[in-house]
C-alpha cells in the first residue's frame, strides 16, 4: 500500500511512554494511546468529563470560539446522558430497516452509475460528498433535494481553507437549522425536525436550544469522518482491486471488511475529555481541569490488541476497535455510518470492476508531536465499468 496506505504515528510513544502531548490554542491535551488505557479513560466519565460548562472544549480542535450550543448528547454525562440518548436511539437504529436500505442503495447505486460514465472523477468533492450529504437526508428523513444546498456548504462545515475555525461558516450551519426549526414548528411532518419538537423529555417539551444541539452535532458530527471513510475505501480498492474481487467472490465478508476498514482508516482520530481532579493516566500526572485525549487512532493500531495492526486484513476475525468511540458516548450515528459503507461496497462489487488513482492530494493532521494522515484532500480516480 502506497496510496492508501495510513502510517501510524503514534507507535513508538506509545510502546514508549503509552501518552502523547499536544497543543490546542494555547491549551495542553495529554493523549492517552493505548487501547486498554482509552477504553478506561472512557469508561471513568466521573474523573474525565464530557459536560461541565465550557461548551465545545472536548473537541479537538476546541471549537469554544465559534460555538455556544452544547451539541447533545455528546457534550453530556450519566445520568443525563442517558436520558437523552434513548429519546433518541430508536430513530438512529432506522438505517437496520429495509426500506432504508433500499432507498441508500438506490442513491449510492445511481452516484457510482455516474461517475462509471466519466473519464475521472474528484472523489472527495464529486463522489463523498454527495454520497455523505445525500445518505443524511434518509438519516433526517426530509427531501432528497436538500442535499444539493449541503453539497454547496463544501466538505467542512466549520472549516474553511484559510483557517481550521471559521465561525461565519458555523453560523450558516446554525441559521440553517434555527430556519429548519421554525418550519417544522409551523408545518409539522414527519422529520427529524418535527419529531424532535414532539419529543418529551422529564415531562417536558424539548427546547428549541436542545433540539439545535441535537442537529448541530448530527450534522457536523457524521461529516467529515464519513467522507474521509468513503474517500479512504475507494483508495484502497482503487490499489488492491483483488480485495475487491475477493470480496465479490465472498459477499459474506462485507461485514467484517466494514469493520476492519474503520479500525485502519479511524475516520475521527481522536476525542478529548476534562479531568475534574487530580488523577493519572499510564503513570503520568493529569491535572484538574486539563484535557485530555481519548486517541482512537492509536488504540485501533495497538500492537497488543491486533496482529498485524498496521495491515488491512478484510477477514479479520477478532476485531474489538475504538472506531466508533466506546463506553456510554459510542457513536450515536454508528448504525447509518457503516450502512453506508456496506451498501457502498455491495454496490462497487456489482458494477465496478477496478479503479484507477490519477493523481492525489493527502489531508495530514498537524498534532505537534505527532503528524497523521487521514485521507486525502483531493484525489482523481478513473472508475472501469464490470463488464
Amino acid at each position: 500500500m502506497k496510496v492508501s496506505r495510513i502510517p501510524d504515528p503514534f507507535e513508538k510513544a506509545r510502546k514508549e511512554k503509552g501518552i502523547g502531548h499536544m497543543n490546542d490554542q494555547e491549551d495542553h491535551v495529554q493523549m492517552v494511546l493505548g487501547l486498554k488505557d482509552v477504553r478506561k479513560t472512557a469508561h471513568n466519565w466521573k474523573t474525565f468529563q464530557s459536560g461541565g460548562s465550557e461548551i465545545g472544549r472536548i473537541v479537538i480542535p476546541s471549537e469554544q470560539k465559534i460555538r455556544d450550543i452544547r451539541q447533545i448528547p455528546f457534550e453530556l454525562d450519566p445520568p443525563e446522558h442517558g436520558e437523552y440518548r434513548q429519546l433518541l436511539e430508536a430513530w438512529f437504529k432506522r438505517p437496520q430497516e429495509a426500506g432504508y436500505q433500499k432507498k441508500l442503495e438506490q442513491q449510492i447505486g445511481t452516484l457510482v452509475h455516474e461517475v462509471l460514465k466519466k473519464d475521472s472523477v474528484e472523489v472527495v468533492s464529486e463522489f463523498a460528498l454527495p454520497l455523505q450529504s445525500r445518505a443524511l437526508t434518509l438519516l433526517l428523513n426530509i427531501p432528497y433535494a436538500e442535499s444539493e444546498l449541503w453539497i454547496a456548504w463544501g466538505v467542512h462545515v466549520f472549516r474553511s481553507e484559510t483557517t481550521a475555525l471559521d465561525k461565519d461558516k458555523a453560523n450558516v450551519l446554525y441559521k440553517y437549522i434555527d430556519d429548519r426549526i421554525d418550519n417544522a414548528t409551523a408545518n409539522p411532518g414527519d422529520d427529524l425536525y418535527s419529531v424532535l419538537l414532539d419529543t418529551d423529555i422529564n415531562g417536558r417539551k424539548l427546547t428549541k436550544e436542545e433540539i439545535k444541539g441535537i442537529l448541530v452535532l448530527t450534522f457536523a458530527g457524521g461529516r467529515d469522518t464519513v467522507i474521509n471513510m468513503v474517500t479512504n475505501t475507494i483508495a484502497y480498492f482503487a490499489e488492491h482491486p483483488e480485495s475487491l474481487q475477493k470480496l465479490r467472490d465472498n459477499p459474506d465478508l462485507i461485514g467484517r471488511a466494514v469493520e476492519e476498514f474503520v479500525r485502519y482508516f479511524s475516520p475521527l482520530t481522536q476525542m478529548g475529555r476534562v479531568a475534574t481532579e487530580d488523577t493519572q493516566i499510564c503513570a503520568h500526572a493529569v491535572k484538574a481541569n486539563s484535557r485530555v485525549s481519548l486517541c482512537w487512532a492509536s488504540a485501533n493500531r495497538d500492537e497488543r490488541v491486533f496482529d498485524t495492526p498496521n495491515d488491512i486484513v478484510l477477514d479479520r476475525k477478532l476485531n474489538p476497535h475504538l472506531g466508533f468511540g466506546f463506553g456510554h458516548h459510542k457513536c450515536l450515528g454508528a448504525t447509518h455510518a457503516r450502512q453506508v459503507l456496506r451498501t457502498l461496497i455491495q454496490v462497487l462489487i456489482a458494477n465496478v470492476a477496478t479503479m484507477t488513482v490519477l493523481e492525489y492530494k493527502e489531508n495530514i493532521e498537524d498534532l505537534d508531536e505527532f503528524k497523521r494522515k487521514v485521507g486525502f484532500n483531493s484525489i482523481q480516480v478513473k472508475f472501469n465499468r464490470l463488464s
